[in-house]
């Protein structure tokens, strides 16, 4: 059964939203507040849309099911689901997240996008907290499935098993973060990378090109099939981990890595930002983004193939 998705906030990440809840046959209600957004959101999702046309969309799936309105209260009056993509500021969207929670049906779901703040602090002014859960998802929504799901002090354990589900109807796997914790899962294992590369820049080791090519090429295909843990699983050959650990675990001591960020001067701004444009090579941000949805489709198809078992995680994460 079609049900209508409301999105607020129709940058990124919002766009990504609303474009997998078109292509999964469901009507998308929008509102941004900023000039130009429809014209913005439309366009981001015909840039979308010849990916998710390979990838298969459903029944009754079509761009003319998105309509954009001029309230978040006219935008979440009907909606089945809420999804908010406000900036990344607590007290914006403490405020936003009342109003949707005043004005949407007591019945309906209510998810933030956020991708660090604490569940128990943006819900903090809702009249209806136990119906709002954290689905914090990974760009390009409408085509990566991960989507982190976790709840607040205050959020009942049906509305987490509900998002759960609706986000698993859309194609995606969501994970439950049993615990509160800021920045999540994904986006503390990417964080401390993050800085790490910004480290080799800064410290004239490495450029934006190399770092990019020692994930793609190295540690990147092994982590799009097996993670982390059991990429290292089979480093330790017949021995497992356990032979790992015992063998490269007092690596772990030694000084190769800093936990913090350096300094963004501008300087180092420039290099990094100097470098991307070197890699994009004149491409617009659109061509590349229809660059990595051909290659995310085809290595997601491949990732099924060889991993089929991973289906079955949904019941245990």
């Amino acid at each position: 059964m079609a049900k209508t998705i409301a999105i607020i906030g129709t940058g990124v990440i919002g766009a990504g939203w609303a474009a997998r809840g078109l292509a999964h046959g469901h009507d998308v209600v929008a509102w941004d507040p900023a000039p130009g957004a429809e014209d913005r959101l439309r366009a981001a999702i015909d840039n979308a849309w010849g990916a998710l046309e390979r990838q298969g969309l459903a029944e009754g799936a079509r761009r003319d099911r998105l309509v954009m309105l001029g309230s978040v209260e006219a935008a979440v009056a009907a909606a089945d689901f809420i999804q908010e993509n406000a900036p990344e500021r607590e007290e914006l969207k403490q405020d936003l997240l009342a109003r949707i929670d005043a004005a949407a049906k007591p019945e309906a779901l209510i998810a933030s996008s956020t991708s660090g703040l604490l569940p128990s602090r943006l819900q903090a002014r809702m009249q209806r907290p136990e119906r709002f859960v954290v689905g914090h998802p990974f760009n390009p929504v409408y085509l990566l499935p991960l989507v982190e799901v976790l709840g607040g002090e205050k959020t009942a354990a049906a509305s987490v098993a509900a998002a759960m589900d609706f986000y698993r109807s859309i194609g995606m796997r969501p994970l439950h973060v049993r615990t509160e914790i800021e920045g999540f899962v994904a986006d503390r294992l990417m964080e401390a990378l993050w800085r790490e590369a910004l480290w080799l820049v800064n410290d004239g080791v490495a450029t934006t090109e190399e770092i990019d090519a020692a994930v793609v090429y190295g540690c990147g295909l092994r982590w799009s099939l097996m993670g982390t843990f059991l990429t290292f699983h089979l480093a330790g050959g017949e021995g497992g981990m356990r032979h790992m650990l015992h063998q490269f675990g007092p690596a772990l001591k030694l000084p190769w890595t800093k936990l913090t960020a350096p300094e963004l001067t501008e300087d180092l701004i420039g290099r990094v930002a100097d470098g991307c444009e070197h890699q994009a090579a004149g491409r617009s941000i659109k061509a590349l983004e229809r660059r990595r949805d051909d290659f995310l489709i085809e290595l997601l198809a491949l990732v099924q193939k060889y991993w089929p078992e991973a289906e079955g995680l949904q019941g245990r994460i």
